[in-house]
């Protein structure tokens, strides 16, 4: 039998046995009985912990983040992991309770009873959705279908892999719902974690444990001005990136708010905090600094090429399988989350106020794997996949965390400051960090991004007060409680 033959039977076997633990797991509810928007984007609020937990780490923990961070092949990128425990701490302890007070179905929901304008919401469900489907979602299939090709060594064309995945995670989430896709991320990120330590242990071995003749800046976490990730950054707009991206990012907070209730909720989030910094920074930067030594610069490609050397022919299998499951929940997750921002914030507002969500979900699931698959080879030309999906996603995390701010901690505001605010946070950051536009910056893009919050929020107060003649307060905590019972 060959090698080929028994790693494609290996995968199929595991494959089929996480499809079938969760549908095990899944097959008793119905989604059709309850609430569709709260069963079909929120898991009817049944998943416990473990799952909360379970989601949230294989969602962000991908090919985008294996391929990407080791193929900078370098130490310096597992300062983003460490920074994410702080991200995930202020989601448990400042925007879930928020969240959970207000009863919301997508985290933009909030700022429609924040600011009591329906607009806002789908201005920012709008700006999410953009992110999910030109940037995050064509990431995940190219970065997926390039470890594929990379470590089974085939000569298949790669928008052949990126097709196979996109058609299968449409047809997922589509069938599933979060509820499927929340169990289906913790059986497949248990493997996953796993077989990643497995393959830390196995590269170390490679090179018996020997780190010499690596350059000291490859083994560094102390970054230069020219490095990726300047020691600097740290202090200046690391912190807002982690603030958006896990308390107000909807692909994330989703599986937080499908908790039976806060604490529960709390607790699942706590817990991946803690994978997030005892387990996942080694995997996502030593097989790349160890690649490094055995085979030089060879950016994304670099974590395939070493799973596939260290590994033997049967266990290939078993770590394609934990592979595709991670591409296939994170890209499930972004189409989920997608499909909710449009039927509950643009669908339901503007065209029909009850559609039928299952039906509406399948034909927006259609259309954003569309356009997946149209994007993927803008980017093959990327030279570093996390790189550019860093200072894409840029253009939208600071102006979006700013309307949360205002909205938080600020009342009285005028909906149409906040939104014109956005719209100047957007063109500023452009301004700022592309080389072809008329105020580029040679700073880096993450110092860029405290000085697009500020502009943001001052913006906004500024345009409420003088544009719209109102004066803001405080916002008072009991009167906020009461407000959102009401709501």
């Amino acid at each position: 039998m060959s090698d080929n033959t028994i790693q494609i039977i290996v995968f199929v076997v595991v494959t089929a046995i996480i499809g079938l633990m969760t549908y095990l797991k899944c097959r008793g509810s119905n989604r059709l009985k309850t609430n569709q928007n709260k069963e079909y984007f929120l898991a009817g609020g049944g998943l416990s912990w473990m799952f909360v937990a379970g989601s949230i780490t294989l969602t962000n923990l991908s090919t985008d983040q294996l391929v990407g961070m080791n193929g900078n092949q370098m130490a310096l990128l597992a300062w983003w992991e460490f920074a994410a425990v702080i991200g995930l701490i202020i989601l448990a302890k400042v925007f879930l309770p928020v969240y959970y007070r207000y009863n919301c179905t997508t985290t933009t929901e909030l700022l429609e009873k924040r600011y009591n304008n329906k607009h806002i919401r789908a201005v920012i469900g709008g700006l999410f959705l953009l992110g999910n489907a030109f940037i995050y979602m064509p990431a995940v299939i190219y970065s997926g279908s390039l470890f594929m090709q990379t470590m089974f060594n085939v000569d298949i064309p790669l928008m052949y892999i990126a097709i196979a995945f996109a058609s299968l995670g449409a047809i997922y989430a589509f069938f599933g719902g979060l509820r499927a896709v929340a169990v289906s991320d913790t059986y497949s990120g248990v493997l996953l974690l796993t077989m990643a330590i497995l393959v830390v242990f196995m590269a170390l071995q490679a090179i018996n444990f020997d780190f010499s003749d690596i350059p000291a800046e490859r083994l560094t976490l102390i970054g230069d001005t020219d490095s990726p990730l300047p020691w600097q950054t740290l202090f200046t707009g690391m912190i807002f990136i982690q603030m958006y991206y896990w308390g107000t990012n909807q692909t994330i907070t989703q599986r937080a708010m499908a908790a039976p209730n806060v604490k529960e909720a709390q607790k699942g989030v706590l817990v991946a905090a803690g994978i997030r910094l005892l387990i996942v920074p080694a995997i996502v930067v030593l097989p790349g600094i160890i690649s490094y030594k055995l085979y030089g610069d060879i950016g994304d490609t670099a974590y395939g090429r070493i799973v596939g050397d260290v590994m033997p022919t049967w266990l290939t299998g078993v770590f394609a399988a934990a592979m595709a499951a991670a591409v296939l929940s994170t890209y499930n997750s972004l189409l989920n989350s997608a499909t909710a921002l449009y039927v509950c914030d643009i669908h339901e507002t503007y065209i029909k106020a009850d559609p039928n969500v299952v039906h509406l979900s399948g034909w927006v699931t259609l259309l954003l794997s569309a356009l997946t698959l149209t994007l993927v080879p803008i980017y093959q030309q990327a030279e570093s996949i996390i790189n550019l999906l860093q200072q894409l996603n840029g253009l939208l995390s600071m102006p979006i965390l700013s309307i949360f701010i205002v909205g938080l901690v600020f009342k009285n505001v005028d909906a149409r400051a906040g939104i014109g605010a956005v719209i100047f946070g957007v063109l500023l950051y452009a301004s700022l960090t592309f080389e072809f536009s008329p105020l580029f910056s040679s700073w880096h893009y993450i110092h860029l991004m405290p000085i697009t919050l500020i502009a943001c929020i001052s913006f906004a107060l500024l345009a409420n007060r003088f544009i719209f003649k109102n004066s803001v307060s405080f916002s008072d905590k009991s009167a906020d409680k009461e407000a959102a019972t009401v709501a």
